[in-house]
């Protein structure tokens, strides 16, 4: 139930004063899988990540598009996608995930731009 994740995940926020951080994509997207590569792999970013925002993963497959949950946001052109919300659960900023991208892959100094810009 995407929806509970991203109520809790706005409570949790809220607790611990971070924004959340919903990240839209799935299995089948290769972007997706480098962008999470990326962040594994990266320990400030990933450090950066877990000490400001609360992260939810929200699938969006041919079987799960989670429709209910992501028509409270605007519209997503391509995956991955990030959207930035307030603990409040209101929206703060929708982010293409191709103006992060360097080659292959995610650029490591756009991705962690990103999050400085966005953190509380």
């Amino acid at each position: 139930d995407a929806a509970a994740d991203v109520d809790a995940a706005c409570a949790e926020a809220r607790l611990t004063g971070r924004r959340v951080l919903l990240d839209v994509g799935g299995d089948w997207c290769i972007w997706c899988r480098r962008l999470d590569s990326l962040v594994a792999g990266q320990k400030d970013i990933r450090e950066f990540l877990e000490a400001h925002y609360v992260e939810v993963k929200i699938n969006y497959s041919r079987e799960n598009k989670n429709e209910k949950i992501l028509s409270r946001y605007p519209k997503i052109t391509g995956y991955p996608h990030l959207f930035v919300l307030d603990s409040d659960g209101s929206l703060l900023h929708s982010q293409n995930t191709g103006d992060l991208e360097k080659g292959k892959g995610h650029d490591p100094e756009k991705v962690m731009a990103f999050l400085k810009e966005w953190a509380p």
